[in-house]
């Protein structure tokens, strides 16, 4: 079952549904245009050894088949030994869902519900959540009984999961199973309070199932966001250095695994569920060689939006420094109007995101509660710095009440008075904001209540201001007296280098092939280069015509982020 051709081919004996395609052996580039054709497009170009993205592409044309057959090859044989490549119909408006199994080898099998993962980015899960807010009771079960007996057709003895493909109208198709256990296992336990670890090590020592199909229910919902060293500003390409400061939130039991006593962490408090799977620490160095994922962060919660929530909470208070991470992004994804809804499919990355992630815009009534948090946590670092300087004994005194929060290119006059249980911001529009926090200059997490709801703000020093992060946002704040910020006003705003007649490495990688030779002229679209990093080839192209005045580097080069490896008239 590991073999996806193999597999596909048991499944169909199995009677499982499977997506129309070509399981022989593809031969080369050309028999793979001619089997595409046959299908019809468009095709899914697969590794069949493959797993996490990798070997994997999708095709329109003859063209893209060609590209695409070759880059597949190449990523197979360097991420598995194996080249072997197969192709199949790609089901548009797919949702993934897959449903994990339970076998022992005394002839028993049971599913345990199902997770969706169609949050993906080049056929790399994002974010999945248990259960899918998709499927219905009839639609989970007849998966859940095919997934069964595909595992039970082979003897499949242990952890594994069932992946399909589910269109609009709910009709799946068998995708592969994963003889193993997945990145995504916990939100399983999170919602069954079934131990997934524990029962394969009891499957594998011979023990019989302890428990029946009837016996497995779904309570609650949950979700998992995996923490990648990608940077999404850069069209989500990989990052490598060293982690300065990882701090993940701290994890906390609430739910089906707090009740079975199977839970590690800290003690519940409350309604969700916090857990953190990782394998970096502080300190530590992420390479080019590995797979960019560095954790996997799980909410539980008693409803979906319940779980969301706690997710945003969570994100927030994560703390990663040192490397390019997709951290904003996933928070930007927990307060998409379409992904809230339910309403996803696989392509929902490439659909809502398609000249890339380009940061997140805070609506008003955040902005707002930004503000009033900034300007609270300004007057307290004012406070601390008359009290350095000895300037006066009445401290408070000394620091003024009235300031101009600036961020976002908006500007935002308060007031503050404060008391010993926090401060009141009001506005210019007599609208008023209480801000309660413990935070003290120089932390660089704040968790703040704001007029009674949690507001977890990364900080950062800048002159004048502070570097906040918060809900996928990147936030410039200066905090100014009334005549700063007129002062301000003038000031000329300082513009990036051109580099738009340049080919930059956009991220630390392996220059595998230059495509283009000085002289060229190119057109928009033209591969240029194909750089490797983190086991995935990425092929850069032209955004413009032009012509190659200089080539700075070669195949078999490694260049760092931002190095020039071509420049044009």
């Amino acid at each position: 079952m590991g073999d996806k051709i193999t597999s596909k081919k048991i499944a169909q004996e199995a009677g499982v549904s499977t997506v129309p395609g070509y399981m022989g052996l593809i031969e080369d580039a050309e028999e793979a245009v001619r089997i595409s054709n046959e299908i019809g497009y468009p095709v899914m170009i697969k590794a069949s050894a493959g797993g996490g993205g990798k070997g994997m592409r999708i095709a329109w044309t003859d063209a893209e088949t060609r590209e695409g057959f070759q880059a597949s090859k190449n990523e197979a044989k360097s991420s598995f030994g194996d080249d072997r490549i197969f192709i199949e119909k790609f089901v548009t408006q797919p949702r993934h869902i897959e449903i994990q199994v339970l076998a022992d080898a005394h002839g028993n099998c049971v599913y345990l519900g199902e997770r969706e993962c169609s949050i993906q980015r080049r056929n790399q899960k994002v974010i999945e959540e248990a259960p899918s807010p998709f499927l219905d009771e009839a639609t989970r079960k007849a998966m859940g009984e095919q997934a069964c007996a595909l595992a039970q057709a082979v003897g499949y003895t242990s952890a594994g999961t069932v992946e399909f493909i589910v269109d609009g109208e709910r009709n799946f198709y068998f995708l592969e199973m994963n003889t193993r256990l997945q990145v995504e296992h916990p939100v399983t336990e999170l919602i069954t309070g079934v131990d997934l670890v524990e029962q394969m090590i009891r499957v594998a020592a011979g023990e019989t199932l302890p428990f029946a199909q009837g016996d497995i229910t779904l309570t609650g919902w949950a979700m998992e966001s995996r923490l990648y060293a990608e940077d999404p500003y850069r069209n989500f390409l990989p990052s490598i250095g060293r982690l300065t400061r990882y701090r993940p939130p701290q994890e906390v039991a609430a739910g089906p695994l707090l009740d079975t006593g199977k839970w590690q962490g800290e003690a519940p408090s409350g309604e969700t569920a916090v857990r953190n799977d990782t394998g970096v620490f502080e300190g530590g160095e992420i390479s080019m060689y590995y797979d960019p994922m560095i954790a996997k962060l799980c909410t539980w919660a008693p409803d979906r939006a319940g779980s969301i929530e706690a997710m945003r909470v969570a994100l927030d208070s994560f703390e990663v420094e040192g490397i390019g991470h997709n951290l904003p992004f996933l928070s930007a994804v927990m307060d998409h109007e379409r992904f809230v809804s339910g309403n996803i499919t696989t392509a929902f990355i490439a659909e809502e995101y398609p000249e890339g992630f380009e940061g997140v815009s805070l609506g008003a009534d955040a902005l707002r509660r930004v503000a009033a948090a900034a300007a609270a946590m300004h007057r307290v670092a004012e406070i601390r710095r008359t009290r350095v300087s000895g300037r006066m004994d009445n401290h408070e005194r000394r620091v003024g009440a009235d300031w101009v929060v600036t961020l976002q290119g908006q500007e935002f006059p308060v007031r503050i008075a404060a008391d010993h249980d926090g401060s009141t911001v009001s506005f210019e529009d007599g609208h008023a904001m209480r801000v309660a926090s413990d935070w003290t200059p120089g932390d660089q997490l704040a968790q703040l209540t704001v007029d009674g709801a949690p507001l977890v703000l990364k900080v950062g020093k800048l002159p004048g201001g502070f570097r906040i992060r918060t809900r996928g946002a990147d936030l410039k704040v200066h905090v100014r007296s009334p005549r700063q910020a007129e002062l301000a006003r003038l000031m000329p705003e300082k513009l990036p280098p051109d580099t738009s007649k340049m080919l930059l490495c956009p991220m630390p990688g392996l220059i595998v092939k230059i495509d283009v030779a000085e002289g060229d002229e190119v057109q928009e679209g033209q591969a240029l280069c194909t750089v490797e990093a983190m086991k995935m080839e990425n092929i850069l192209r032209a955004e413009r015509k032009g012509i190659v005045a200089k080539i700075n580097a070669g195949p078999g080069d490694s260049l760092a982020v931002d190095e020039v490896i071509m420049e044009f008239e």
